[in-house]
């Protein structure tokens, strides 16, 4: 009789603490498709939800694995819109792929959209090859692709835009992730 595979076990929370920001350090430098300047910009904006809170208009969700930063996403509102939000950034560490881990991450990003009335959530992405599983990981969840901006990033490297309309009550589904407790309200508040 063959065994089980154990997944592991990974705690979903919304609140950043400090000690995050070197954690995201090294989980953004583990993943190779992502330059220097957006490996500084996805600290950058964590440093903003510290610094400013709610304010900031960045709303976090981060994964746990035995003490490690695994996975993470940020989203928001997009400025001037009445039900518009962007997937800012989602990334999850290359030894816990392919176990639910991205989706669980959306799926909060989703809900948090959800509790906010729904609406459009937006994610961008390169047209490059290396984002090419990422693509295909958007159009799995759901998502269309409604743009195309030719040469966006650098010549022959486009923006390819997608987006999901998330009504006011999705299924949130994270199976097999554990949310963190009070670290992780109900209307908790997501790049490549």
């Amino acid at each position: 009789m063959a065994s089980a595979v154990r997944r592991p076990k990974v705690t979903l929370r919304s609140r950043a603490r400090r000690s995050d920001l070197e954690a995201l350090r090294r989980l953004v430098a583990g993943i190779d498709v992502f330059s220097a300047e957006e490996r500084n910009v996805a600290v950058e904006l964590l440093e903003e939800r510290l610094d400013r809170g709610a304010r900031s208009g960045y709303e976090f969700q981060l994964a746990e694995c035995g003490g490690e930063l695994v996975g993470y996403c940020v989203w928001g509102d997009v400025p001037l819109t009445k039900a518009s939000y962007d997937l800012y950034w989602i990334a999850v560490a290359p030894a816990h792929r392919s176990l639910g881990l991205g989706r669980a991450l959306l799926a909060k990003a989703e809900a948090g959209v959800a509790g906010r009335g729904g609406g459009q959530l937006y994610i961008e992405t390169s047209s490059r090859a290396p984002y090419a599983a990422t693509r295909r990981f958007y159009r799995s969840a759901g998502y269309r692709q409604v743009a195309r901006f030719v040469n966006f990033y650098a010549p022959g490297d486009h923006k390819i835009v997608f987006c999901k309309t998330v009504t006011s009550r999705p299924a949130e589904r994270t199976a097999g992730f554990r949310s963190g407790g009070p670290e992780t309200p109900s209307r908790t508040p997501i790049r490549r």
